[in-house]
């Protein structure tokens, strides 16, 4: 059962199950609320410390609670509802952000190859919102059609890359992709694309002169278990409905920057 609210259209949700991704059509949000959140979001790039990549601003909203007013806010919510049901969690969210001229090229991947640790059942829906114009001229996403219901299903084999060319340090070996079939996922500012965490993605490097940034915000439904050993890296705050499992969850009002400081201490990489 989804509420009456539900953001995708039939046609739309039979795409992300069949594909693995969909790109709504609609707004995320309201103009003066994405106004607000790009607002925000320039507040923290520029406070961003300048020896740090800007494409590796890893779960902003557990140091800077006001940030969940947009991660938890209906609109958001409304669009993962009819893909895993009414009881819904907040797992994670990412600032990717690429610079003009330098931005890094993100490998191939499956997000859930960062989380086979974590979560049991892997079932996460990812919502991609556009802060920036994001296009094939600036280093969008680029997605693998079918690719999470193929070949390993969200577990492929990767090898190493340039860290001084990519943002992460591993990508899926060649055998186990098929490029030819790539989409981008081109996207106006305060629009989004969702996908599966097994569908195989990454972008290219940013060259251009105009900046590339996206928030991912990552949601799991309530019956999946996050892994009791990294609870103290690890918030996940309740979105919608019940917390079936009775797990502990975060205060979406609290700062959690310890949480943040006990990640970088221990070199804990989640995506």
């Amino acid at each position: 059962m989804t509420t009456n609210n539900a953001r995708l259209t039939a046609e739309e949700i039979d795409h992300y199950r069949r594909e693995g991704y969909v790109i709504p059509r609609e707004k995320v949000f309201a103009d003066d609320k994405f106004a607000a959140l790009r607002d925000h979001f320039e507040s923290k790039l520029a406070a961003w410390p300048k020896d740090q990549r800007p494409e590796a601003m890893d779960t902003p909203h557990f140091g800077d609670p006001n940030l969940n007013e947009w991660a938890l806010a209906p609109e958001v919510v409304d669009l993962v509802e009819p893909l895993l049901g009414p009881d819904i969690l907040l797992f994670s969210t990412h600032f990717i952000c690429k610079p003009k001229g330098d931005g890094r090229r993100v490998p191939w991947h499956e997000d859930s190859a960062y989380w086979r640790k974590l979560l049991d059942p892997m079932e996460v829906a990812t919502v991609w919102l556009a802060i920036d114009p994001s296009t094939t001229e600036n280093g969008c996403m680029y997605v693998i059609p079918r690719s999470h219901n193929t070949g390993r299903k969200g577990y492929s084999d990767y090898e190493g890359v340039d860290t001084n060319k990519s943002v992460f340090d591993t990508e899926i070996i060649r055998s186990q992709r098929k490029d030819e079939l790539a989409v981008p996922c081109e996207l106006e500012a305060n629009h989004c694309s969702l996908h599966d965490a097994r569908t195989q993605h990454g972008s290219p490097p940013n060259t251009s002169e105009k900046r590339r940034c996206g928030w991912t915000l990552r949601f799991i439904p309530a019956r999946s278990r996050l892994n009791p050993e990294y609870a103290d890296r690890q918030l996940m705050y309740l979105a919608r409905g019940r917390n079936l499992l009775g797990q502990e969850l975060a205060d979406p009002t609290r700062d959690y920057s310890n949480v943040l400081a006990e990640r970088k201490r221990q070199g804990f990489k989640a995506h």
